[in-house]
């Protein structure tokens, strides 16, 4: 057996060595190297497990620790030395630990436990922290910047719109809060998958189970997990997590995307709602006058490659046998690639809404006078006419303006709107206010003051 094949993990069967293309085909250390801490974690505890079966002696497992200490300070230093025989984290770790302590010792960490519930051991390890100290809190402070930016500016009035055509006006705050409220529920989600996926597989071994009858519930207590995997099998060949983690990055960029949208929409000239912060935007190498939303354009991006990597693994998952199979090594750069881009379009649209500056005139002068023709029809309503009869009297009023070319409806007379119904009365001019029109919709989920206040809070109590 050549030196290179005794350096696997799973050498010893095999007499001839491996093509050089397979060796970098099936490696997967210049990506999983990135779960040294949850691989070095998992070790730690496992080894505690081993020595209580009395599978290692306690001075044995102090070595172990020692060297796994030693091996994380490298990794934290960035100073850890790869070989090009290690395939992956559990090889390089392993290979480095026989260095520091010795092989004979380094060589009883394995016992009773295979690279497939070492390596989705890892994985939720990995998963748990990135949600821990990353995505839950980050997306906290995003919804935390939308919610204090729509208590300070909640007097501000802008077009809402349905179709991309101006609809009823609405407050600006309104609009941070429905992206708030989106945010949340994400949130909300991205809270029980991190529960769901808090469950251990160690000791599950290749698929059948530990053949020493390893304490599981001890190893997924030192792990900090809830529980284990009741079923070997499963524990080995389980990737919803992984899926439902995609999946749950593919619906937040969905709703970034969207949010992204609007804002380029809102910081085009012929908006002029909103300007980006120098810091959020870009220029043209041929254009000197540009000023490019690059920052959002990029978060409405990047929402379809997350989407390709929920699809692609979706489709290498399928149709693969039951426990493990080399097709689920597919899981990680996808999965590392979605976690790291929706990290970063976190904290870039939280730097986009914290920086921003709204042009409160410009959505002010946007509002029209047709925009209130459902308020025209609420005034009748409120006098007892049916509304979808208040409807069409609404709509005959904008037609009659619009025929005359008056500048909106409230330029007609009030002979005019009386000759349309005679139910108009003179106090329907007090109809024709922006203010006074946002503040009837005071039920709850409005654009009211009270209302969008009442959201605010409700999103804060939240967190």
């Amino acid at each position: 057996m050549s030196t290179e094949e005794s350096q696997k993990l799973w050498g010893g069967r095999f007499t001839g060595e491996t093509d050089p293309l397979m060796h970098l085909y099936n490696a997967s250390l210049p990506y999983d190297y990135k779960m040294y801490k949850a691989d070095l974690e998992g070790t730690k505890v496992y080894t505690q497990g081993l020595e209580k079966l009395g599978l290692i002696t306690s001075d044995e497992l102090t070595k172990i620790h020692y060297g796994l200490d030693e091996i994380k300070k490298e990794w934290d230093a960035d100073k850890f030395v790869r070989h090009p025989n290690d395939e992956d984290i559990h090889t390089a770790n392993e290979r480095r630990l026989g260095e520091i302590i010795g092989r004979h010792i380094a060589g009883k960490v394995h016992t009773g436990r295979s690279r497939n519930d070492q390596v989705v051991t890892d994985m939720r390890i990995y998963c748990r922290d990135i949600l821990d100290e990353k995505l839950v809190p980050f997306l906290k402070d995003l919804i935390n910047t939308l919610v204090k930016r729509a208590e300070q500016e909640i007097d501000i009035l802008m077009p809402g719109y349905t179709h991309l055509q101006r609809a009823q006006p609405i407050r600006w705050a309104h609009w941070l809060s429905s992206y708030a409220t989106y945010f949340t529920e994400d949130l909300k989600r991205l809270n029980q998958i991190a529960e769901r996926l808090n469950v251990s597989p160690l000791g599950a071994g290749a698929l059948a189970g530990h053949p020493y009858g390893i304490d599981r519930e001890f190893l997924a207590q030192g792990l900090g997990f809830n529980g284990v995997i009741g079923n070997s099998l499963v524990a080995v060949s389980d990737r919803d997590f992984v899926v439902e983690l995609m999946f749950w990055g593919t619906l937040f960029m969905n709703h970034i995307s969207r949010f992204a949208e609007d804002l380029i929409i809102y910081s085009t000239a012929e908006f002029g709602f909103i300007k980006l912060s120098d810091a959020y935007s870009t220029g043209s190498s041929l254009m000197p006058q540009k000023k490019n939303a690059d920052s959002l354009e990029l978060l409405r991006g990047k929402s379809g490659r997350i989407f390709g990597d929920l699809a692609g693994f979706l489709m290498s998952l399928k149709g693969i046998p039951s426990t493990y199979d080399k097709d689920m090594q597919e899981d990680k750069e996808a999965l590392f690639d979605a976690l790291t881009t929706v990290e970063h379009s976190i904290l870039i649209a939280t730097g986009v809404v914290s920086t921003l500056t709204v042009v409160k005139e410009k959505m002010e002068a946007a509002l029209t006078m047709d925009m209130l023709a459902t308020d025209l029809a609420d005034y009748l309503v409120r006098r007892g006419v049916p509304f979808r009869e208040t409807h069409h009297i609404s709509g005959e009023c904008v037609a009659t303006a619009e025929r005359l070319n008056l500048a909106g409806i409230d330029k007609l007379t009030l002979e005019q709107f009386k000759e349309i119904d005679s139910r108009f009365e003179a106090d329907l001019f007090e109809t024709f206010n922006f203010e006074k029109s946002v503040e009837q919709r005071d039920a709850t989920g409005g654009t009211a003051k009270s209302a969008v206040l009442k959201q605010l809070n409700n999103l804060k109590s939240q967190l």
